[in-house]
């Protein structure tokens, strides 16, 4: 049901009127939004894209609700036709329907147009990290509603997580990093870069977002560290082991020796052929044509060197604090899924291993 009170009124709680009366005059509730998540939260330009996504699913999925009921239809309640999958992903607000519109029916949410969603999520065969993701995306956009003023109360702050299924990140065994890592011509320039970017993404488990936004200043050669700027411009430091500090060495004799070097951006530490700074695109390119010539898993990414990274630590000792701070996690929790990656590893090798296994 629409909560009309809000959505024709605007309300008579206080406040709520006066931020009705502004609606027209500013951006839209959703760009307000993605404005703060840019502006304030400092969320990748990815993120962001994601978050207004999922609202352009919900405002699209608001409205096809809002026509269904007015034609004696119904969707997802389980008393008429469901949209279908095709539809579903498909969702958007009409064209014809003014932002102002748009703003009172987000305006105008309560808790079972929410649930409603995430039914017909469910129907539609989204997976359950899918449908959390897109639970979060209206719990964070609810909230920041409520915090400007716009709302007293969210509307999705009662509405549970679905439970996650635990699955393992993958990891590569010591001996497939050190054949990956053998692979890149580090008589070249580009080969020599190739080879840093590995040793550095395995020896401190960053990111690649944060792999390619290093500066050369941000690597302390004296002192074998990096400062990395993570999620939320968030800054941490990073010991960078002995290969990677070699391979880095190399790759910077190499590019100042390089007829080109002036031409180059002279901040960013990795660069792409034209001299320019790397792209994740290029990474991840990269990496697959190694991993075939190493004869490895295709599916392995960027990250997967980062999960390997944490697991390597934590199975050869490193307490969970350590690492969580080097790999920019927030919670610990987040961390502790390495724990248990690690000990199916040693559960592995003890069954494969041992003779009376």
């Amino acid at each position: 049901m629409w909560n009309t009170q809000v959505a024709n009124g605007i309300g008579n709680q206080p406040g709520l009127a006066e931020s009705g009366r502004r609606m027209s005059e500013q951006a839209s509730l959703v760009q307000q939004f993605i404005n703060y998540l840019h502006a304030e939260r400092h969320f990748s330009p990815h993120t962001a894209k994601c978050y207004a996504a999922d609202l352009q699913q919900f405002c699209g999925f608001l409205c096809e609700t809002e026509r269904a009921e007015s034609s004696g239809a119904s969707n997802g309640n389980g008393n008429g036709d469901s949209i279908h999958a095709e539809d579903m992903a498909r969702l958007a607000p009409p064209p014809d329907v003014s932002g102002e519109d748009l703003n009172r029916r987000l305006l105008g949410v309560e808790t079972d147009n929410v649930r409603q969603l995430m039914s017909q999520l469910r129907e539609n065969n989204y997976c359950k990290s899918t449908v959390a993701r897109k639970l979060a995306t209206l719990r964070s956009f609810y909230k920041f509603l409520v915090r400007r003023g716009y709302l007293a109360s969210n509307p999705v702050a009662s509405i549970r997580t679905p439970k996650q299924d635990k699955r393992l990140p993958k990891c590569l065994e010591v001996e497939q990093i050190e054949k990956l890592l053998a692979n890149p011509d580090t008589t070249t320039l580009l080969g020599a870069r190739d080879r840093a970017m590995l040793e550095v993404l395995y020896s401190t488990g960053m990111r690649v977002s944060e792999l390619i936004a290093l500066d050369i200043s941000d690597v302390d050669l004296t002192t074998n560290i990096v400062r990395v700027s993570g999620k939320g411009k968030k800054r941490r430091v990073i010991p960078l082991g002995p290969g990677a500090v070699q391979t880095i060495i190399h790759f910077l004799d190499l590019r100042r020796n390089d007829a080109r070097s002036a031409n180059f951006d002279q901040d960013a530490l990795f660069i792409n052929k034209h001299g320019g700074r790397l792209s994740t695109r290029s990474v991840r390119r990269k990496l697959d044509k190694y991993l075939l010539e190493a004869g490895l898993d295709l599916s392995v990414s960027p990250h997967t060197l980062r999960h390997s990274f944490a697991t390597h630590m934590l199975r050869r000792g490193a307490d969970l604090r350590s690492v969580q701070e080097m790999l920019g996690h927030q919670s610990l929790s987040t961390t502790q899924i390495y724990t248990h990656l690690s000990g199916e590893m040693v559960k592995e090798n003890y069954d494969r291993s041992h003779p009376r296994a």
